[in-house]
């Protein structure tokens, strides 16, 4: 990667120089050897028209929504409208690295620019701007981090940077590979304020991470932190196997987060984000949560032979403890719940032609649920960063669309399976998808399915959540540029029969019968510039 950047740098800053020259100046002037790399930008850009059926029924919900279909975001399916509409995206990078410090220091900055056309034009807001006449106030920060190398292989990073649960550099690392090596983002995928650091040698790596999440008021104990532990080795020539701990201190009682919907194991983020909702109502409570885990791969870049396969298994383990009287918090805390969860996949990829399309790959997720509510004192089913975070963990590279999630998304991200936890039922899921280089490295193809149960019935309904096929088409007009063509749909299981109550499932958005059948397609545009 570095080396392209180095490359594509050379080529525009020797295009601009021939530019400026006069023709008969040509020969006299010395072309540089060597791009200058104290400054850097790169970015990502994406178009895409999409039609659906699926559409959020709140009004404030017209710029981004985010969370599972049929949450609390409001949305749903319907035979009466058809959603079309027309997003943009550019996501660009701003890389400085001063001679002065002969790459020891790095800083690093991301942002999003974001909207639907014609949505709105002269005033501020995040995922607005495209409506007629502009002038929209609308950059979003990602990334605003500090990057040094101490020494040979050590690499510290310092503020608003990737929370990514891999063990591997994400600024260093092409982003298939965090999708597909560690815990896959299932757990933690996002972006979030701390310290990093980590070390790097031929054969193995490890890191360490202290992350605020949240830091409410700086004169109280009622921050959420996050700290990390994650190592790899290379066992063999082929096989990769690593471990992990993650540690979660949650002091805020759900306050602060994302909006006004909150955050923490009992705010109206979790019905948003399909997780369990802890049921503590308005009493403060104190979490604190472990994630201990193996992952391993095999041939995880496709270099060595045609079979790659990954997998991990992760147990998240913790107690969480509620104030006895909110009016008297001097009477303490008390035993509230137990958290005792685990979740488990296996990817094994074949690639049977030249290319890096031509390949089949089978998909298998478990995750355990809870079937009492916490009668018993135990939530047995997973905790991820969707607890905190909109999202706080993207599970993307399945190769679902709806029924999981899919990676491409610009403002509307509502997949059936927002969080691996199903809402705290657990689930099992097997994705089989086959593509094919039609035209090597210019054309290629792709067909898909999947299906998912769950592992504990919700109120009224059954097991299957529903099957999904999906396909689509690309042509790559040279190195990370291409138009592709991307359509999918979902038939819904007896999950969805659910009924809890006269007003319905909050499983299938509260409807006293089982939703449309979800589906999509849209016509994508995508450019990785450098």
């Amino acid at each position: 990667m570095k080396k392209y950047v180095i490359l594509f740098s050379f080529l525009a800053l020797s295009a601009t120089i021939l530019a400026q020259l006069p023709s008969n100046q040509y020969f006299s002037k010395e072309i540089p050897q060597k791009a200058n790399k104290e400054f850097q930008f790169l970015a990502f850009y994406i178009n895409q028209a999409v039609i659906s059926d699926m559409y959020p029924e709140n009004d404030f919900l017209k710029g981004q929504v985010v969370g599972r279909l049929f949450g609390g975001n409001t949305t749903k399916t319907s035979t009466e409208y058809t959603s079309a509409y027309v997003e943009q995206r550019l996501i660009p990078f701003f890389i400085y690295q001063p001679n002065l410090f002969n790459g020891k220091a790095t800083l690093r900055a991301s942002f999003e620019l974001d909207w639907t056309w014609g949505d709105a034009a002269y005033g501020a807001g995040g995922n607005f701007g495209g409506g007629f006449s502009a002038d929209q106030v609308n950059l979003q920060t990602q990334n605003l981090e500090l990057e040094l190398n101490p020494a040979k292989g050590w690499f510290v990073n310092i503020g608003l940077q990737r929370i990514f649960d891999t063990p591997y550099n994400p600024y260093k690392t092409m982003f298939d590979k965090m999708t597909t090596t560690g815990y896959r983002l299932a757990y933690f995928g996002t972006d979030g304020v701390g310290i990093s650091v980590r070390k790097d040698w031929d054969f193995s790596r490890i890191k360490a991470g202290y992350y605020k999440l949240y830091e409410n008021y700086v004169q109280l104990n009622d921050d959420v932190t996050l700290m990390e532990l994650t190592g790899e080795k290379d066992i063999s020539r082929n096989w990769k196997l690593g471990a992990s701990a993650y540690y979660m201190r949650d002091r805020a009682s759900g306050a602060g987060g994302v909006s006004i919907l909150s955050q923490g194991l009992n705010s109206l983020l979790a019905t948003h984000n399909g997780v369990y909702k802890f049921n503590f109502k308005n009493t403060d409570y104190k979490a604190d949560i472990v994630w201990l885990g193996t992952f391993f791969g095999r041939n995880t870049e496709h270099w060595n032979d045609p079979l790659m396969v990954t997998g991990f298994v992760n147990f998240n383990i913790g107690n969480t403890d509620t104030l006895l009287n909110s009016k008297d918090p001097s009477l303490g805390y008390t035993k509230a719940t137990k958290i005792m969860g685990v979740a488990a996949n296996l990817r094994a990829s074949y690639r049977y032609g030249q290319t890096a399309n031509d390949v089949v790959t089978l998909d298998a997720l478990y995750s355990s649920g809870d079937s009492d509510g916490l009668k018993d004192g135990v939530y047995s089913g997973v905790i991820t960063g969707n607890q905190w975070g909109a999202p706080g963990a993207i599970f993307i590279s399945s190769g679902a669309y709806l029924l999981m999630p899919h990676g491409n998304v610009v403002n509307r991200y509502t997949p059936a399976i927002m969080d691996i936890s199903n809402m705290g039922y657990g689930l099992t899921a097997v994705t089989l998808n086959a593509s094919k280089g039609i035209i090597p490295n210019r054309l290629t193809a792709k067909l898909g399915t999947a299906a998912a149960i769950s592992n504990v019935q919700p109120l009224g309904g059954g097991s299957l959540i529903g099957t999904e096929f999906n396909g689509n088409i690309a042509y790559n007009f040279g190195p990370f540029m291409s138009l592709e063509l991307h359509g999918a749909y979902l038939m819904l299981g007896d999950f969805y029969d659910s009924k809890q109550s006269s007003y319905g499932s909050p499983v299938n958005g509260g409807v006293d019968e089982r939703p449309v059948n979800p589906w999509t397609s849209f016509l994508v545009f995508k450019w990785l510039m450098f």
